[in-house]
């Protein structure tokens, strides 16, 4: 397995499919995604799945039967990732290194740049000894996130597909666009697709299963003033950039995203523009108890009256738009399909992290509509960035844990059966 998911691995990363903030027009917001989806489609029927489909937004899904006798029945599992890379590097022209039997110290990533893997940076490094590490030139971004996910499901299914000896039900396959640019499930049909849990092969530490996510939201605020001649502007002018300014000075800064960690919410102001009669601030707000992002919403309007008070003449509106929950809030509701996750980590000889995300997650929405979707690790690090790298070990260690998942959950036992129904519970 180690040398089919390197070898996909590279080929999948020399494909540009970045994606692009801000299209509204087209979805996905770039065409050359289709180039790795088209191949991902041609791969999978070439290994022998069924039900190989792409639709108009560039969604790819396939399907390994069961292989479980006629009256065994199992869950239907799903296995996801995304295909799009970050916009936040350059994503052209990747030309990934693979750096042999590391044996410590500094990896030279480009020597003209100055660029350098550091232990010190990067203290994982320290548990990588004897592995082989895979960075690029350092001209661009690697793309392990998330086509090391893709790469780790298809193999995996090939492993499957060849090696009939291994119970497994239904397997659903998903390659979704634009993920990074926060619209990756923007189209996906949850009831077409089928599953009844999924999982995204979409994380980064080796170990690592994320069950939890932030809450979230935006807010906006749009403060409108009054602009005339600077020379004749005494009790006339209305200067909304004021306002602007005692917005962002009352932001705490101990709610910052520079100064939490772990299960800190908190306030990013990380846009805004304006002049004197008009200026607009985007927040973000994130918290993992939607009380603690009650309560932030409720200090932002605060935040509005006081400021209003101080820049009389200045009209200020605050709109409010949650993004998307915790998905724990829905995985708790159906246990089995973490506690698997953690036994298939075990299987594979390493020992589970139960992580949050400080961010968002395509399993977040999926959970809320519908579909269960905690995240499996890739072994990818320093995601977005010309640093990003990845263990060759932990990207065949995630391809375990996906045919573990798959021989768990086909090894379950009739008890599950609504026998009233005759209809599947995967979740006991």
């Amino acid at each position: 397995m180690t040398q089919e998911v390197v070898e996909r691995f590279l080929r999948y990363v020399r494909i540009d499919t970045q994606s692009k903030e801000e299209v509204e027009d087209a979805y996905p917001s770039t065409q050359k995604q289709f180039d790795l989806l088209r191949l991902l489609m041609e791969e999978l029927a070439g290994i022998g799945l069924e039900e190989v489909e792409i639709d108009d937004y560039g969604y790819v899904t396939a399907t390994l039967p069961s292989n479980l006798p006629p009256r065994k029945k199992a869950p239907v599992i799903g296995f996801l990732a995304h295909v799009d890379t970050s916009p936040e590097a350059p994503g052209k022209g990747v030309n990934p290194v693979v750096h042999e039997n590391y044996q410590g110290g500094d990896i030279i990533i480009n020597k003209e740049k100055g660029l350098v893997l550091t232990p010190d940076e990067n203290p994982v490094l320290k548990d990588n000894i004897g592995n082989d590490i895979i960075t690029t030139d350092g001209t661009t971004l690697l793309g392990a996130d998330d086509k090391a996910g893709v790469a780790e499901i298809m193999t995996a299914l090939h492993y499957l597909s060849e090696h009939p000896e291994i119970p497994h039900g239904k397997i659903r396959i998903g390659f979704t666009p634009d993920e990074e640019v926060g619209n990756g499930t923007k189209y996906f049909d949850v009831k077409r697709f089928g599953a009844d849990l999924a999982y995204t092969i979409d994380g980064g530490r080796l170990g690592e299963v994320e069950n939890e996510n932030f809450n979230a939201a935006m807010a906006t605020f749009k403060l409108k003033g009054y602009n005339v001649h600077p020379g004749y502007a005494k009790d006339k002018m209305k200067n909304s950039m004021r306002a602007l300014g005692d917005l962002i000075t009352r932001l705490p800064r101990d709610m910052a995203p520079e100064t939490t960690e772990k299960r800190e919410g908190y306030l990013h102001p990380h846009h805004c523009n304006g002049g004197v009669d008009y200026s607009e601030l985007k927040v973000l707000i994130r918290d993992f108890e939607e009380q603690g992002l009650k309560e932030k919403k409720v200090l932002l309007q605060k935040m509005v009256d006081e400021v209003s008070d101080l820049n009389p003449g200045v009209k200020l509106e605050l709109e409010i738009k949650d993004s998307y929950q915790n998905m724990r809030f829905q995985i708790d509701k159906n246990p089995r399909v973490v506690e698997y996750a953690l036994k298939a980590v075990r299987m594979a000889g390493i020992e589970p992290k139960l992580n949050i995300i400080r961010g968002g997650t395509d399993g977040a929405r999926l959970s809320y509509m519908g579909l269960p979707t905690p995240n499996i690790f890739t072994g990818g690090r320093n995601f977005h960035s010309v640093k990003e790298w990845i263990p060759v070990q932990a990207m065949e260690k995630a391809v375990e844990v996906i045919v573990n998942i798959a021989k768990l959950f086909g090894e379950l036992d009739y008890p599950y059966m609504n026998r009233s129904t005759s209809t599947f519970s995967p979740f006991g």
